[in-house]
């Protein structure tokens, strides 16, 4: 709570120089970035391309045990003893293969996730930086932000040119 105490009194005592007239400051909504800016959209079809085979794998198994499932219900009153225990067992082992296997797969696509983002992120904080300084804007605002005028909010211009990059690609 301090730190934004100190941000505001920081920012009010800014504003009280005589030269805060010339100061031009712009705001960016980077929830509004996030959702709609190109380069997020082609992250989550990295991802999606790269790990559907896998989600294929999970759902295939799946099934796989849902099928034995069935034949052990409709089957277990004519089977064995020792049948219904080994069906059993199959299942049990079978479903502790697939939580294993989604466990893995979470893992690796949480790690791809923060890579790919991690990308996108630097890329859309380097345009807005390019554009701050080719606009001459003295300070950029995203976080934290409870209202901005629309008069000071660049995230169109941003997501223009987030657009305009992602075309040259």
């Amino acid at each position: 709570m301090r730190h934004y105490y100190l941000i505001i009194g920081l920012f009010c005592s800014i504003l009280s120089f005589p030269a805060a007239a010339e100061l031009k400051i712009g705001f960016v909504n980077t929830v509004r970035i996030m959702r709609e800016a190109p380069q997020v959209k082609s992250a989550y079809d990295r991802l999606e391309g790269e790990f559907a085979s896998k989600q294929r794998q999970l759902v295939s198994a799946g099934q796989e045990i849902k099928r034995l499932q069935e034949r052990l219900a409709k089957n277990s009153t004519i089977m064995s003893d020792a049948r219904v225990s080994k069906l059993s067992r199959k299942i049990r082992d079978k479903r502790r293969e697939l939580k294993l296997k989604q466990a893995g797969i979470q893992e690796d696509y949480d790690a791809r996730f923060n890579e790919e983002f991690g990308k996108v992120q630097k890329v859309i904080r380097q345009v807005i930086q390019q554009f701050a300084k080719k606009e001459f804007y003295d300070l950029i605002v995203s976080e934290g932000v409870i209202w901005a005028n629309p008069r000071i909010n660049i995230t169109d211009d941003v997501l223009e040119r987030l657009r305009q990059q992602h075309r040259g690609y």
